[in-house]
């Protein structure tokens, strides 16, 4: 996300209004069995090129990063990183990607970034480049939303290599997978196989309760049997059994670790041994930070918290791998609840605020233009 849209402003409105600052809207019930927060310094990111950091993957021999939709040609790039996250390589795109929030590995090496951010819910497709183990440019593939245009900032690959978009859907983000194979040159359909329904959080993150309803990366562990989506201020764990990741995170209840006062937390990923949690922030213009940290946390470990998001359709989703190399299972979709309640004060309160502005305006431009004639 490199600024927040018209459309992502009035949605903090209304979260603002339907919740109190510093604390999530109505949702479900608080998590529990939370890690405490304390993050290790990593290593510092000084390449003047990576300050819009939206992807982290971590290596044997180091990381991978990307920016996100720059306008700088220079910052459009995958960027591989050595243990001390020294640029070693930079690899450009053979065409000009449009919104890059994510990035995964795959076990044998292929690096897919995923040119999936919407701000303004405006694309017709998004897209996934697939960059070979030392490959020179990535390739694109096209995919579209079954539902209309969502904007999204995570990515995973589940444990047969099926890609899996989680959307930016504020409290109940969507997970989408392709229908069938991907192909170069061609736009692939997806379909919904599930969602998930974020806790309420009170974690302390620069954009207040907003920050708490939207997800803006993910992440598989190393040995495939943990998952991970993150907010502005925490990160969201599951385990996975068979590979099925997006069933894991539709029917399970996640280990919750706080990240807390992240400048603006995009990023995501496992430390190369799995043990830890590891982020990097993008870092705006002019903050007193101006330097992108690689920060590492100690994922919360059991007792599990309580059920505090569970779907109410009778049907489980079951990922299951279809023939086309896509997952499968149908929706699972959860209640409105009393977050419709608080989501429609806040939409009453912006429309009325909207309103009152206009008339004021309105107003003014009357008298103004009367004073014109008499004068």
């Amino acid at each position: 996300m490199r600024s927040l849209s018209v459309p992502a402003v009035a949605a903090m409105l209304v979260l603002g209004a339907g919740g109190t600052a510093g604390h999530a809207a109505v949702g479900g019930p608080p998590a529990r069995s939370t890690a405490t927060g304390d993050s290790t310094r990593i290593c510092e990111i000084g390449d003047k090129r990576l300050t819009e950091i939206s992807g982290l993957v971590a290596t044997a021999n180091g990381y991978i990063v990307i920016n996100d939709g720059s306008d700088r040609e220079s910052n459009r790039r995958i960027f591989f990183l050595d243990r001390t996250c020294a640029v070693t390589r930079a690899v450009a795109y053979p065409s000009r990607p449009r919104d890059t929030e994510d990035l995964a590995r795959a076990p044998d090496g292929t690096v897919w970034v995923a040119d999936i951010g919407d701000n303004n819910r405006s694309r017709e497709n998004v897209a996934l480049w697939k960059l070979a183990p030392n490959g020179r440019s990535p390739v694109l593939h096209r995919l579209s939303y079954p539902d209309g245009p969502h904007d999204a900032e995570a990515f995973l690959l589940s444990g047969d290599g099926t890609p899996i978009i989680v959307t930016k859907d504020s409290g109940t983000p969507g997970l989408y997978v392709p229908t069938g194979a991907l192909r170069a040159g061609a736009t692939v359909p997806m379909r919904r196989v599930g969602e998930f329904r974020l806790p309420r959080s009170t974690t302390s993150n620069p954009f207040y309760g907003f920050g708490t309803r939207l997800v803006t990366g993910a992440a598989l562990a190393p040995d495939g049997g943990r998952v991970v989506l993150r907010t502005y201020a925490d990160a969201f764990e599951f385990d996975v059994t068979g590979g099925d990741v997006a069933g894991a995170i539709t029917n399970g209840v996640p280990r919750v670790t706080a990240l807390p006062d992240e400048p603006q937390g995009e990023s995501i990923t496992y430390s190369a041994d799995g043990r830890s949690l590891l982020t990097v922030s993008e870092i705006a213009e002019g903050s007193p930070a101006t330097k992108p940290v690689v920060l590492g946390y100690t994922p919360a470990a059991n007792p599990r918290p309580a059920p505090s998001a569970t779907p109410t359709s009778a049907a489980p989703t079951t990922a299951t791998p279809a023939a086309s190399g896509g997952a499968g299972g149908e929706p699972r979709r959860s209640g409105w609840g009393a977050e419709k309640t608080g989501y429609l004060a806040g939409a009453v309160v912006l429309v009325l605020v909207t309103t009152g502005v206009f008339v004021v305006l309105r107003l003014r431009g009357l008298a103004a233009r009367r004073r014109g004639r008499s004068g």
